[in-house]
């Protein structure tokens, strides 16, 4: 199966300054590989009121899971990765942290002004999961327009090479939106490329990088859950390209509110 083959002129959109978070070096490496480390961003406080807000919901997602043959739908599966999404509509906490200063600031450096927050979903990968989630570009799933959007994937815990951390491709985000194929586990943009890096990140941290980077995460060989809350920023004005044919302001005013970055 194919998915959101375009042949759209694409060409990177470099950010540019005055910035209010990001170091040269940071806003160099995400124009040229695609993404960079936030280091120490977050208090372990802020992250416990996050874990508290999404825990509940992903049980309750996980128990509608079983309940289906196989325990399984699309990529989702019990007991092995579970997806949560637009968690902002039901926590007035997650809509909080989702404008928190930290993002405002990221957008204002790598998108510039005029942004709004487009998805957010908490990724929660069980313990003794062998399966890693394929290569593939956010922009790969749902086509947008402009391509270059933003995601920051906040580790609730720790993020190890043991129990699944991204691992990025550098560079290939230049290239625009690329071919995807449907796999049992997901959209794959890539089979095997060279040159790859994983991001190992602590609580506390984001990891940041474009719509565009490849990335995929490995398997949790560990005895723990892997959790992760990412939330993405839209210039205002993206449109979504459904697979169906259907397109549509990225504007939801429950969930793709406008973010000041002023």
């Amino acid at each position: 199966m194919r998915r959101h083959d375009r042949n759209t002129d694409f060409r990177w959109r470099a950010s540019s300054g005055p910035r209010r978070r990001l170091s040269e070096a940071q806003a160099r490496q995400y124009d040229e590989d695609g993404y960079f480390l936030l280091e120490g961003v977050f208090s372990a406080d802020e992250l416990a009121a996050v874990r508290d807000a999404i825990d509940p919901m992903e049980r309750e997602g996980e128990d509608i899971l079983r309940q289906r043959q196989g325990g399984k739908t699309f990529i989702a599966k019990a007991d092995a990765i579970t997806f949560t999404i637009h968690l902002v509509k039901r926590s007035e906490a997650l809509k909080a942290f989702s404008r928190h200063r930290v993002f405002s600031d990221i957008v204002h450096d790598t998108l510039g002004a005029g942004a709004r927050l487009y998805w957010d979903q908490a990724v929660y990968k069980k313990p003794g999961n062998p399966e890693e989630f394929p290569w593939h570009q956010d922009n790969g799933y749902t086509f947008t327009e402009p391509q270059q959007y933003l995601t920051c994937w906040v580790p609730l815990n720790d993020a190890t090479l043991e129990n699944g951390c991204p691992w990025v491709a550098p560079g290939l985000h230049q290239m625009g939106t690329l071919h995807h194929e449907l796999t049992p586990l997901g959209l794959e943009c890539l089979k095997s490329p060279a040159d790859t890096v994983p991001v190992p990140a602590r609580a506390g941290d984001v990891v940041v990088f474009s719509s565009l980077t490849p990335h995929r995460t490995g398997p949790n060989l560990t005895g723990e859950t892997r959790k992760s809350y990412i939330l993405q920023y839209a210039p205002d004005g993206a449109v979504v390209h459904e697979a169906d044919g259907r397109s549509a302001l990225a504007n939801d005013p429950d969930r793709q509110y406008y973010v000041d970055t002023s």
